[in-house]
């Protein structure tokens, strides 16, 4: 996360002038390196919308993945992509295009399993009003020529990443922020979620944060859903975050 991190830094460096800061808006993974971003260089960042995935502070007491497996056991899905080469195995043998179709499909509030032998169930899927059979083909062919292996990496280094990081323990997000969510998203579900979001645990950790927004009936892939809600939610965000035109976004 910290190599990532600094990769923005320089790619907002290349498309800044010194000094300016960039608005930015992150979702799901993006949304874990926004906030890094934010966290590490705050300096960089004038305002951030982030979806999905809530600020999460270091606990130093107890490993990300321990945390996990404590929670939600050995089938759940970021338990079963710890291994190097048995969920991309097991992926292979279902189709690229039907494991796609299988999680971006996915609209259960609650946690995703991924049972060993029989990861997905075979009824057939209905893909959403937002996504197309083109849309998966499409996606299809990008992980048929790539695997997987390189974004379950990201799963596969959540404690190396809470390793490096234990000097930013107890740190506070320290840039002005609007989180957006639906209410049926498996984050906004996960247990303690809500109250850390509504009772004033994500206002201390995030003491700039302005506004939370819950999209009813939206699940997951809220950009994708809601894209003419969101979108205004984040010029409107924006507007108010500069007293002036602003000229780079970055989105995560």
């Amino acid at each position: 996360m910290v190599h990532l991190v600094g990769d923005l830094v320089a790619l907002i460096n290349e498309v800044t002038a010194p000094n300016e800061k960039v608005f930015v808006v992150g979702h799901d993974w993006g949304a874990v390196i926004a906030w890094a971003l934010c966290l590490y260089r705050p300096d960089k960042v004038r305002a951030l919308v982030n979806m999905s995935v809530v600020f999460s502070r270091r606990n130093p007491r107890m490993k990300p993945l321990e945390t996990l497996r404590s929670v939600y056991g050995d089938e759940y899905y970021i338990s079963r992509f710890q291994e190097p080469g048995q969920i991309e195995h097991e992926f292979g043998e279902i189709g690229t295009k039907s494991v796609l179709k299988n999680f971006l499909a996915y609209r259960k509030p609650g946690p995703l399993y991924l049972p060993k032998g029989k990861a997905f169930p075979d009824t057939p899927i209905t893909l959403p009003p937002w996504l197309s059979e083109q849309d998966v083909d499409y996606y299809a062919a990008k992980y048929e020529a790539t695997g997987f292996t390189g974004p379950l990496n990201y799963y596969r280094a959540l404690d190396i990443n809470w390793e490096v990081t234990a000097p930013w323990t107890g740190s506070q997000i320290q840039v002005p922020v609007k989180f957006i969510v639906g209410d049926l998203d498996i984050t906004y579900n996960a247990p303690g979620t809500k109250d850390y979001i509504h009772k004033g645990g994500f206002k201390k950790d995030v003491p700039l944060l302005k506004e939370v927004v819950v999209m009813e009936g939206v699940a997951h892939f809220i950009h994708e859903e809601k894209p003419h809600e969101v979108n205004q939610h984040i010029l409107s965000f924006f507007n108010s975050s500069s007293s002036s035109s602003f000229s780079s976004c970055s989105v995560l």
